[in-house]
């Protein structure tokens, strides 16, 4: 893939145009796709846990973790889990991608970055959150290094992916745990971190399990626990209709209930820097001048939220509200 430059001073990726190889349902709402560059030409190199940033045919653009080993470059695979109550974009990869079609790709970036110098490593995965993680076995595996250990907790088995892939390529060191949907049979992490050892941590999955893992691992040193979130945290929020007004040109921008700000500027052809858009790198920091706003970022202090917006994951905190934005 010979992918476009980025703009200069932007913190935008640069994109590309992949086809969709397959499309398999992993299970009955999660579906893997293999995408290729067109010529056959190898992409563009990643480390494990590195996302690419997809536009989906809605035109939204949305962060899916590669799941694929870093080692195979023929392609990049990802799995998407059609969340009806999410903002359209997984429900678009899972209505309307299909195999032969293009999609515009971002080159990877890493926010959860895998760190050589652990000697042993445990992986702790909710649900979709097993995608990052499942190319850090598979990087460290193919790479000679064998010593972790994957606990993987889904609702039940139908619901768990990758489930038969895992077992396959790594056997007994995955623990499946699946709870039926009942609090009353979460998987109790006490028993795998009462005891601080050597292991590098890295967690992804809903918010639930993140805040477990958080509480009993609180004793374990600091720099060994490595979480990644995609604004998980935020996924259930309820979205609602809203404006923004541009000091500038005065311009109002309707940002319907399943658009970001950022989609919406794009929609009117603005350019705005954004890396992560889940709200947890800084990158698309707006000067807020007023409004109400619900902010849903990772990184703005309390001091900052009053002047200051991540216009990727923050909306109006009320249906119907107006932002002014310093843009």
């Amino acid at each position: 893939m010979q992918a476009p430059s980025a703009a200069s001073g932007s913190c935008e990726p640069p994109f590309a145009a992949l086809r969709v190889a397959r499309k398999i349902a992993l299970t009955p709402d999660i579906f893997l796709f293999e995408l290729r560059d067109p010529e056959g030409a190898d992409l563009p190199e990643f480390t494990p846990g590195s996302h690419v940033t997809v536009q989906v045919p809605a035109g939204m653009r949305r962060n899916y973790s590669l799941s694929s080993d870093p080692a195979r470059l023929g392609s990049y695979e990802i799995a998407v889990k059609r969340d009806a109550s999410g903002r359209g974009g997984s429900i678009s990869m899972a209505d309307d991608v299909h195999e032969g079609g293009l999609l515009q790709v971002s080159t990877p970036r890493n926010n959860f970055e895998l760190t050589d110098r652990a000697s042993d490593y445990l992986f702790v995965a909710g649900g979709i959150g097993i995608t990052p993680i499942l190319s850090m076995m598979r990087h460290l595996l193919a790479t000679g290094r064998d010593r972790f250990k994957l606990y993987y907790c889904t609702r039940d088995e139908q619901g768990t992916a990758f489930m038969q892939t895992l077992r396959e390529e790594f056997g007994g060191k995955v623990r499946f745990h699946h709870d039926r949907g009942d609090m009353a049979n979460a998987f109790d992490f006490w028993e795998i971190f009462e005891k601080p050892g050597k292991a590098h941590v890295y967690c992804c999955g809903p918010k639930g399990l993140m805040d477990s893992v958080r509480d009993t691992s609180g004793h374990w040193p600091s720099g060994a626990i490595h979480f990644e979130s995609f604004g998980i945290e935020q996924a259930h929020r309820k979205n609602m209709p809203f404006s923004v007004r541009l000091q500038k040109s005065g311009q109002v921008i309707a940002v319907g209930k399943d658009q970001s700000i950022l989609d919406a500027l794009r929609r009117q052809g603005m350019r705005v820097p954004s890396s992560c858009e889940s709200g947890t790198c800084g990158s698309c920091r707006t000067h807020l001048i007023a409004g109400d706003v619900d902010h849903r970022d990772m990184v703005l202090s309390d001091a900052g939220k009053s002047s200051q917006i991540m216009v990727c994951v923050s909306r109006a905190a009320a249906e119907g509200g107006e932002l002014v934005l310093g843009l």
